[in-house]
């Protein structure tokens, strides 16, 4: 028989060898300790060095041979529910987690009998609350089973139940489970320590960032001057805070969703050269190149991420992304389905596939793997916005309305959504809710206005001239000039209002500027020969 003495320097090493990832050394030891002491500590620790192993039967079988320690012990109940994760017993993990019920605001109303304990004999303080990680792992459970709704409102609950659970918030965030207006909510029911009120401001800028840059700017001062206060105590912290690769690439993925491509992609590019296998900054890095066109840029990564990662969706999405950027749609298609069948619940290869279907005239295809996305993806807006893009094609007006109003219901405060319920409404004929639409798209733009939005101004100046608004259509003609310089369709709708109001003389240069951009344009070569004729006779062309 082991002397104390003995056991306890086993244990000493068990706990050196899983640390050195010494796994199979860890299992031998353990196993020696648990024979010696038959103390529940110590068959749990045999498990976890089972389970680190991946030996995932075995370990369950240790588990489970102890069955009164395991009902009442929330950890052995917790390390068994895990192997059955592991070995995709979904059924029964759930099972082995207790029932439990919960409401739609996540909180849990009925949990495990409470003859259950925690009896972790070198807990500390500032562990992550048990009831936490019960909550997540029925999340996991239920998203395997296909069951996202249950899914969603597991993972709200494990973030109320302790806000370090920051694996919850991540799933809810990035697998696109919850709207603008659940995720504000969320946000402002947890209960922060009070040593972590930078990380409530640290989510706060991982939600959506739709609003306006003084907003989303003031977020990023704010967790600034939080990281100061930690700094004070502790400078090498609140240095590395500030310059965060979460941080970075929340930024960028600010400047991303409000256009600024150019300055997301410096950002990006700095960040990757940090930290070249961040996913989430590879993802926006991607997104940025295709809209910036830099194929180059994205057929080196794509290449690199085949051959290091091939069994990643984020990989093959690389690949379609330079297909994309090449206008070889058909090959792109190909590989965004190939990453959707590699993950079926990564958002951007369905949205992807959509649009290479799109580009391909395909409007059916298009329309599944936009609905698809809708269904799997509840909180983001992208596939209605979309799918309301194939209606207006269509010349489907009415539908396409109805599902931009799905997306704003989803996302408020993206104004390219206002801007397409703009389009629509003109195209109906209601030119007072086109205008109010495009008025409320430029409200809602984050920046200083860019030619990303010159359609819009040159949108509500047609508006306003249908609505014989003459004088605010040629404001909103002269405006979206600035912007962009080579714009025909400015020019000739500045050049027709100026004829309207029979003012011949403005309205044959603009006509004449509208040709120099195009010579052969029907429309401009009609109305400046019919202006000339006008001002020659003096007369009002109208009569």
């Amino acid at each position: 028989m082991m002397r104390e003495e003995e056991v306890e320097r086993l244990r000493g090493v068990v706990r050196d060898c899983v640390s050195k990832h010494l796994y199979s050394s860890a299992i031998f030891f353990a196993d020696k300790v648990a024979a010696a002491t038959g103390d529940p500590a110590d068959i749990y620790m045999q498990a976890q060095a089972f389970f680190l192993g991946r030996h995932y039967h075995r370990a369950l079988h240790v588990l489970k041979s102890s069955p009164h320690v395991l009902l009442q012990d929330l950890r052995f109940r917790y390390l068994a529910a895990k192997c059955l994760e592991e070995l995709k017993e979904w059924h029964q993990c759930l099972w082995m987690l207790g029932d439990a019920i919960v409401d739609e605001h996540g909180n849990v109303h009925a949990q495990t009998d409470n003859s259950t304990r925690y009896l972790d004999k070198d807990g500390e303080d500032h562990e992550i609350n048990i009831t936490a990680a019960f909550c997540f792992l029925r999340g996991k459970a239920y998203e395997a089973l296909e069951n996202r709704a249950q899914a969603r409102l597991w993972y709200k609950a494990a973030v109320k139940a302790d806000p370090l659970c920051y694996e919850a918030l991540e799933c809810l965030v990035d697998n696109y489970m919850l709207t603008c207006e659940e995720e504000s909510r969320l946000l402002s029911s947890l209960q922060f320590g009070k040593d972590d009120r930078w990380l409530s401001t640290f989510y706060s800028c991982l939600i959506k960032k739709h609003d306006k840059e003084q907003v989303v700017e003031e977020k990023f001062r704010e967790l600034d001057r939080e990281t100061s206060a930690v700094a004070s105590s502790d400078s090498s912290f609140g240095h590395t805070l500030r310059n965060n690769a979460d941080l970075v690439a929340c930024k960028a993925e600010y400047y991303h969703q409000c256009g600024e491509y150019h300055k997301c992609f410096e950002l990006t590019s700095a960040l990757l050269g940090r930290d070249p296998f961040h996913s989430k900054c590879i993802l926006i890095h991607l997104a940025a190149a295709v809209e910036l066109g830099h194929s180059n840029d994205i057929y080196l990564m794509a290449c690199n991420f085949v051959k290091d990662y091939p069994q990643e969706a984020l990989s093959w999405f690389a690949v379609g992304c330079y297909y994309y950027c090449i206008k070889k749609y058909d090959q792109a298609r190909r590989y965004f389905c190939k990453s959707t069948s590699l993950d079926g619940t990564f958002a951007p290869a369905w949205i992807g596939s959509g649009n290479a279907h799109t580009a391909l005239q395909e409007t059916d295809q298009a329309m599944s793997a936009f609905r698809t996305a809708a269904r799997l993806f509840p909180g983001c807006h992208l596939p209605a916005l979309y799918m309301g893009m194939e209606y207006m094609h269509s010349h489907n007006f009415k539908l396409a309305e109805q599902v931009f109003l799905q997306a704003k219901a989803v996302c408020p405060f993206d104004p390219l959504v206002y801007n397409e319920l703009g389009v629509v409404a003109y195209h109906m004929k209601e030119y007072q809710k086109a205008v109010q639409w495009f008025e409320m798209t430029l409200d809602h733009v984050a920046f200083s206005l860019s030619d990303v939005w010159e359609p819009t101004l040159v949108n509500l100046a047609h508006a306003q001239r249908k609505l014989k608004r003459y004088h605010k259509a040629i404001f909103y003609y002269e405006k979206a000039l600035t912007l962009s310089t080579r714009n025909l369709s400015a020019f000739a709708g500045l050049a027709y209002t100026y004829h309207l109001q029979d003012n011949f003389d403005a309205a044959i240069t603009y006509y004449h500027k509208a040709l120099w951009l195009k010579p052969d344009d029907q429309f401009c070569t009609e109305m400046l020969t019919l202006a000339l004729e006008n001002e020659c006779r003096g007369t009002n062309w109208r009569k």
